[in-house]
């Protein structure tokens, strides 16, 4: 009955909605870890005995319970826990995935769209379970054998398509990277200059090309920094010719950092403004893009 209130405990004090086997059987094991010295690690109890315990005692209590969308039982809700979303949800989930793209940009007030629909951005698969191993060995504080001899949940990714009826929309690329998290709770989100960066590669997960245009105008002025900043140092060439269009032409700002970007610019069958686009023979000669727009 202990271990039952110090897990009820825990699990009251953490500021998200839903949590993952792994995170609940890794609190477990650090919890037992600490009832047992090291010459008596054989007396550790396994997954299987805690399981038809504690795990089943905290169900019963109304602690936790089974997310629907899981049936397997890898992701419980914390009962109680409000305030929260579906991206808090899917960060609680997949501990390296931020929500990104349309989603981002609703989250920092930069679209006026409400999407149904969650976009996050995860590590490609392999890069992703290599994140794994080396939190999985952290957390297990170096005993890592001991936790797996004793059948405790793997850290793995969960696939999942849709949350509380939301679709998800999960992008995995190499450019994985630059997000914040939020004060007080489990989300996290793209930095701005990030999702200014993304609009411009993946416009069809952005709203559109056309409302991309509307954001940059909107918008762009306010976030010039953030914006050139990012791309400089994180965007390839054909991403700075189209920022730097959106930036110049849609916005009318003059910067010597926008300058040196049109002048590695070239014209190229496949350069559009609208990378999802048909192309078009309208053109811009100092970018070397085709203008797209629908």
């Amino acid at each position: 009955m202990e271990l039952i209130r110090v897990i009820a405990l825990h699990l009251g004090e953490l500021d998200q909605p839903v949590i993952s086997n792994y995170d609940l059987d890794m609190f477990i094991f650090n919890t037992l870890l600490k009832e047992v010295q090291l010459k008596t690690l054989s007396q550790l109890r396994t997954r299987n005995q805690v399981e038809q315990s504690e795990l089943k005692g905290i169900t019963q209590l109304g602690v936790v319970s089974p997310h629907k969308d899981f049936p397997e039982k890898k992701v419980f809700n914390i009962i109680g826990k409000k305030g929260f979303d579906v991206g808090d949800m899917a960060c609680s989930i997949d501990p390296f995935a931020y929500i990104s793209h349309l989603s981002a940009m609703a989250f920092h007030g930069i679209s006026d769209r409400i999407p149904n629909t969650l976009y996050l951005s995860t590590p490609p698969p392999q890069k992703w379970a290599e994140f794994a191993l080396i939190k999985m060995k952290k957390d297990c504080r170096g005993s890592l054998k001991d936790y797996l001899d004793k059948g405790y949940s793997r850290l793995v990714r969960i696939k999942f398509d849709k949350l509380n009826k939301h679709p998800v929309v999960r992008y995995s690329s190499i450019h994985w990277g630059a997000f914040k998290t939020i004060k007080d709770r489990k989300i996290r989100v793209s930095t701005l200059g990030r999702t200014f960066l993304d609009m411009v590669r993946e416009p069809n997960n952005c709203g559109g090309m056309r409302h991309v245009v509307e954001v940059y105008k909107e918008f762009g002025p306010s976030y010039k920094k953030l914006i050139m900043d990012e791309v400089d140092r994180h965007g390839k060439q054909i991403e700075k010719s189209r920022v730097g269009y959106l930036l110049e032409e849609v916005c009318g700002i003059k910067d010597d950092q926008i300058e040196k970007w049109a002048n590695f610019s070239q014209r190229g069958g496949s350069r559009k403004l609208d990378p999802t686009g048909e192309f078009s023979a309208f053109y811009s000669e100092r970018w070397g893009i085709s203008l797209n727009l629908d």
